[in-house]
């Protein structure tokens, strides 16, 4: 691809460095920002430039939020016995979106994955135990998608779980094996919620 200013050139390549953004679409996200008023342009670089120096990552459950409680953490009608373990942002939104849990969320940033050199210890595996033995939680529900990665961080934490009276069940499989959460529809999505079962019933059934 040609291009006539090198300004142009280097706005393009850095759009295209976001993800499901190819060159062709970049130039016109480009192109458009060059056509809109520039104070519009002016909000769009403070409005990123605010979310990559000013957001937090809540000091509970690891979700992101504008303080050091997120909101969900912070209201009182929330059930704190109950933690939905999910693996990102995306999958408490999707959650959320349905309406049907009152529980909280642990965030683990990821699932295990020895292939990207993902271990236990790069996620937030150890503050979710840390909560554990403080003994509010009751109850552990998995919410990782339903891949290797996904199953391999369920046991691992399950594994971790041992000795304690947590109980941990996983969302019913009305989400398909190999789906990510933030892709189900509400109603599925919130059926598996309020369906989910033991999480030991799912070893025997794999």
């Amino acid at each position: 691809m040609e291009f006539s200013s090198k300004l142009l050139e280097n706005a393009v390549y850095e759009m295209s460095q976001l993800p499901g953004i190819g060159k062709r679409t970049a130039l016109r996200l480009v192109l458009h920002i060059l056509k809109q008023p520039s104070e519009q342009t002016l909000r769009l670089t403070s409005a990123l430039q605010r979310v990559r120096n000013d957001i937090k990552f809540c000091s509970n459950c690891h979700n992101i939020s504008d303080v050091a409680l997120c909101e969900i953490c912070a209201n009182p009608k929330r059930d704190e016995s109950l933690v939905c373990v999910v693996e990102d942002i995306r999958d408490v939104m999707a959650i959320e979106n349905t309406g049907q849990y009152k529980g909280l969320y642990h965030v683990l940033g990821g699932k295990i994955s020895p292939m990207e050199g993902i271990g236990p210890q790069n996620l937030t595996i150890s503050s979710l135990m840390t909560k554990v033995k403080e003994g509010i939680i009751k109850e552990l529900i998995f919410a990782l998608s339903s891949t290797m990665e996904g199953d391999t961080t369920n046991f691992y934490i399950y594994k971790q779980l041992e000795g304690t009276e947590v109980k941990t069940s996983t969302i019913a499989r009305g989400i398909a094996v190999g789906d990510e959460l933030e892709y189900a529809d509400e109603v599925t999505l919130g059926r598996s919620i309020i369906n989910r079962i033991p999480f030991e019933n799912s070893l025997k059934s794999s």
